[in-house]
């Protein structure tokens, strides 16, 4: 899907939600205090992680891996992680923030292909099965800054059209064993059968989205809810989110599954990723 329909989506359901809720009947809430409010969640999100990295295009003669990695629990290689999100709100305006770190090791991977540049003429890629074992690390940092406006203020819903830029910072090293040395065309250097390569990728997009909650009956618990789409150094990038809450004056205990996917443009490290599961935050509000 293209870019622009993700955005013309995105705004359709922001629409469609807000026309539901602000129909005849629905009471519209009272306009929060002239005064700012905060929130700060440290929260706990242990994702599978799948995708693809292309270390090329190699130099002149050389050779380099496209890894594959493959979708595996963080929890068992997780090295160390740093996960937190914020809040500041005026009325009807807003500003929210979102920072990972991660640091992974021991990711299972296999090398899937390799391309060879034989000198002139475009690089060739030649398909390989010969792993032994294949191990990728990964230490990255997302950021997220937005900025929102509440849509919808409502006793049983809320609903924030927000707009912003979204960073990922990602290094990964991929060692390889393999059974053999993979050659090339015409005898081309070959990929030997131990080696390592380091790359990282820094890619800044701009999003857009909703978020907010529905409340669940007349007690404490709700659901709340994220989406937003992207795009700027990445050809396309999303992120959605749901899940239930139960608040209390203080704050509130969040479950929630999170589903977050790359699909950055040529020459890049990263070819496609994606990052989902569940998380568990604890917001505190003051």
């Amino acid at each position: 899907m293209k870019l622009r329909q993700c955005v013309n989506a995105v705004v359709l359901a922001a629409l469609a939600v807000a026309s539901v809720l602000l129909a005849p009947g629905a009471a519209s809430a009272q306009g929060a205090a002239d005064q700012w409010k905060f929130s700060l969640m440290p929260y706990l999100w242990l994702p599978s992680l799948e995708g693809t990295l292309r270390y090329g295009p190699p130099a002149a003669g050389g050779a380099s891996p496209n890894v594959s990695v493959d979708a595996d629990t963080l929890i068992g290689s997780l090295d160390f992680a740093m996960m937190l999100s914020g809040e500041a709100r005026k009325g009807r305006w807003s500003v929210l923030a979102d920072a990972i770190y991660l640091d992974l090791s021991g990711d299972t991977s296999h090398v899937k292909s390799v391309d060879f540049n034989p000198g002139p003429g475009p690089v060739n890629v030649v398909n390989t099965s010969l792993n032994l074992g294949t191990q990728t690390d990964f230490k990255g940092t997302i950021f997220s800054l937005a900025g929102g406006y509440a849509a919808v203020e409502d006793s049983s819903a809320t609903l924030d059209v927000i707009g912003g830029i979204r960073y990922i910072d990602l290094e990964a090293t991929t060692t390889w064993q393999l059974t053999a040395n993979v050659t090339g065309p015409a005898g081309t250097t070959p990929l030997t059968r131990f080696g390592s390569v380091t790359k990282s990728d820094r890619l800044w997009d701009a999003i857009v989205g909703v978020k907010g909650r529905v409340k669940l009956g007349g007690a404490n618990w709700f659901a709340p809810y994220h989406l937003d789409v992207g795009g700027g150094d990445s050809k396309l990038t999303w992120q959605g989110m749901a899940g239930v809450g139960y608040a209390w004056k203080w704050g509130e205990v969040l479950l929630a599954y999170r589903y977050l996917y790359y699909e950055p443009g040529k020459n890049r490290v990263i070819e496609d990723i994606a990052f989902g599961g569940l998380g568990l935050g604890v917001n505190f509000r003051f």
